[in-house]
């Protein structure tokens, strides 16, 4: 599954993981200080600005901000591009596999967008702030600001609204790619191995239909999980400092980082109860594909044989079918009572934690918007697993499929359930 399309990919995604790890502590630890005399943006004549005078006005003060900002943003590119530059180029020239140019480029394409997606909702939180904060402004006192100030803020968004598409349909168009060439290579693998593997159940759909579900749905969840880190590291920096507004919470009291510890806290919940509820969910989804290929499987020989496909043999496969589906329905219908139950509830979460602070009136509307989104973002992240949990039974239900290939052509015992059928075949 991914032998046939990452050049080693065990190794490959440790060192992955490791080289993502270096890199973020680096640029922390070290790297971010020395933007001053090694960012490009030297060279158009933009430097790191200096400290500002004690009194410097507010105009100097929103100058400066600016350019500061500017400027760090220009050295991060820069020092992420070098990072993907090494990653990618020592795996291009190691890897010498066929398909490494997709799979080791392209993944750190597929990386890259995601980050500058990430960069793309932290920018738009930050004009939350703004924005608001002018709305405040402009209904607690009429005519304190310009309808040009007014529009010019809509026009910032329009246009990092306008980068963000440009760059996911792009992206959209480029993974479409991507994952077809991961199926194109578990396909030439497995085909290569036809007659180790034409004896398992539904082999010719495991090749036709699972591979390409697969891929799809790995690449969708990887990128998902990835987004999901990297949502932390960019948000959860920005929700700790807008936890200095709220100090306290309703039935608990004071607590450090009070916004943090909430979204944590909701998250283990929402994570623990959906994996019990949803624990039975896989096996429910593998044998439902089973059944599937045994009643589609005698169709298609009734094609061409008139023995087969006799009405008796597709009732009793159907009802095997039909079993199977109502058995699924009746789980899902608990894991959605506790699925909704708990993302409805999600809403109020953020709400009721700054009830106190809102009655206080402890920060402006612009920093509680600031604080909701940011909320959301890092509560999200940390229920990777909540919202992506019927997706990851699907992939769980596909990858018991293709490990029967896997046992198969490693002459290894093939799963328990793939033993089955073919006992009843012997039968």
């Amino acid at each position: 599954m991914f032998l046939s399309f990452f050049p080693k990919p065990k190794l490959f995604f440790l060192s992955f993981a490791l080289w993502a790890l270096v890199c973020v502590l680096g640029w922390y630890l070290a790297i971010q200080d020395l933007g001053s005399t090694l960012s490009l943006a030297s060279l158009f004549g933009l430097h790191f600005p200096e400290a500002l005078t004690p009194d410097a006005d507010a105009a100097a003060k929103a100058a400066f901000a600016s350019a500061q900002e500017f400027a760090v943003d220009v050295w991060l590119y820069q020092y992420m591009l070098v990072c993907y530059a090494i990653f990618i180029g020592a795996w291009v020239a190691y890897g010498g596999q066929k398909w490494a140019k997709w799979s080791v480029i392209g993944s750190g394409l597929i990386v890259f967008i995601t980050w500058f997606q990430v960069q793309v909702s932290v920018m738009i939180n930050e004009w939350y702030g703004s924005f608001y904060d002018l709305i405040q402004k402009a209904l607690s006192a009429p005519n304190s600001i310009t309808l040009t100030q007014f529009y010019s803020q809509l026009s910032t968004f329009a246009i990092i609204a306008l980068v963000a598409i440009t760059v996911s349909v792009l992206n959209n168009f480029f993974v479409s790619h991507y994952v077809f060439r991961w199926r194109t290579a578990m396909n030439d693998y497995y085909t290569s191995k036809w007659q180790q593997v034409r004896q398992i159940e539904g082999a010719s759909q495991r090749i036709q239909e699972d591979t390409m579900r697969f891929a799809n749905i790995v690449e969708s969840l990887g990128v998902r999980f990835l987004d999901s880190i990297m949502t932390l590291l960019a948000f959860l920096p920005v929700l700790w400092g807008l936890s200095s507004y709220v100090t306290t919470l309703p039935f608990i009291g004071e607590v450090p980082q009070a916004l943090v510890f909430v979204a944590i806290l909701w998250a283990i919940i929402g994570t623990t109860l959906l994996a019990v509820a949803g624990i039975r969910l896989p096996g429910l989804e593998f044998k439902n594909q089973r059944v599937e290929a045994a009643y589609r499987k005698e169709l298609v020989y009734g094609e061409d044989f008139e023995d087969r496909a006799e009405p008796a043999k597709l009732v009793e496969l159907f009802t095997n079918v039909r079993k199977n589906y109502f058995r699924l329905y009746f789980n899902y219908l608990y894991f959605n009572v506790v699925r909704y139950g708990y993302l409805q509830a999600g809403v109020l979460v953020p709400l009721i934690a700054l009830g106190p602070s809102i009655v206080a009136g402890a920060f402006t509307l612009g920093i509680m918007q600031r604080i909701s989104n940011a909320f959301g973002q890092v509560e999200s992240s940390f229920q990777f697993l909540v919202n992506s949990w019927t997706t990851i039974v699907e992939l769980l239900s596909i990858h018991k499929r293709l490990k029967a290939f896997e046992a198969a052509i490693n002459d290894q015992p093939l799963p328990a359930v793939d033993q089955e059928f073919l006992a009843k075949q012997d039968d």
